[in-house]
């Protein structure tokens, strides 16, 4: 990843446009989605459907949201995320191995996981999800832009339990596909938004049963801004039958104490995690102090 002066992060020569800047993020997203596209059409090439369906058959999903539920029962629910780099960050994590991370994050109290398959803006890869899925038994999300069907049944294959839909990038009448189609081959779905119009418009097209969980993610798509603020102000609006999520800028117990108290029953926490020697043991560390925090003082 290269910087141009004013802080624009690229992507590198395989790219060559700058990814993201504050006043044209709504056309970098396309241009994401784009590329996604391509990438997918070139995997269409390599594998046909058929054989990604025979593959899918030999993975038994495992209950992604259902682990959360029986975690938040007994305190905060983690989605640990394996993440090596990002758009806006650059690489986050140069020591990248993606089995000993699954069974640090697995030691240190995860419920589930999440592994970026992004190979151009995140490195990731399919071949992480593998690894990640196989090294631990936790039921792992597939975070990647979801743009087509074909990437639904290719999460399956490749050892997936559940997918993320993300509301900015899609129309209603996709997020009400794909849902249906995840949730036929058993995966569950994740549903990420932004702001409350997007909120609207996943409840207006899926109601309160077309996914297993729904996301806010603190980050503004505009500006890149981090508030938790986001989390607080929709968390009364997501109905109690998913499984409230937040996602963003989760740094401290405090945050998490504070986000649980609200309502939420996850929490998506990758980058401040993968910045540590140890992921794992940072995560039980915070995990024990979201736990003193919310413990009833004398």
């Amino acid at each position: 990843m290269s910087r141009c002066p004013e802080g624009t992060v690229y992507a590198g020569a395989r790219t060559g446009f700058p990814l993201y800047s504050s006043q044209h993020m709504p056309t970098h997203l396309d241009t994401i989605l784009a590329s996604t596209r391509a990438t997918v059409a070139a995997a269409k090439a390599r594998v046909p459907l058929a054989e990604l369906e025979r593959r899918a058959s030999a993975h038994r999903p495992r209950g992604w949201a259902a682990a959360l539920r029986r975690q938040t029962a007994v305190g905060p629910a983690v989605i640990a995320e394996i993440k090596k780099a990002s758009p806006s960050k650059g690489l986050i994590r140069k020591d990248f191995d993606v089995e000993s991370l699954a069974r640090s994050y697995r030691a240190g109290g995860a419920a589930v996981l999440s592994v970026l398959t992004d190979e151009t803006y995140f490195q990731g890869s399919l071949r992480n999800l593998e690894l990640a899925s196989a090294a631990a038994p936790l039921a792992c999300l597939r975070k990647d832009f979801m743009v087509v069907e074909y990437q639904i049944v290719e999460a399956r294959a490749h050892r997936a339990d559940a997918i993320l839909l993300i509301a900015a990038a899609l129309s209603d009448a996709e997020m009400k596909r794909f849902s249906n189609l995840a949730r036929g081959l058993a995966l569950d779905v994740l549903v990420e938004v932004h702001t409350a119009q997007e909120l609207d418009r996943v409840l207006d097209a899926l109601g309160e049963t077309g996914a297993d969980a729904i996301g806010v993610n603190n980050r503004d798509l505009k500006t890149f801004e981090v508030s938790l603020e986001t989390s607080l102000e929709l968390v009364e609006r997501i109905p109690a039958s998913v499984v409230r999520v937040t996602e963003s800028g989760i740094a401290t117990a405090e945050d998490l104490a504070r986000l649980k108290a609200a309502g939420f029953d996850a929490f998506l926490i990758g980058e401040s995690l993968m910045r540590q020697a140890d992921p794992g043991a940072a995560l039980a560390t915070l995990l024990a102090g979201a736990d003193s925090h919310s413990s009833p003082r004398n």
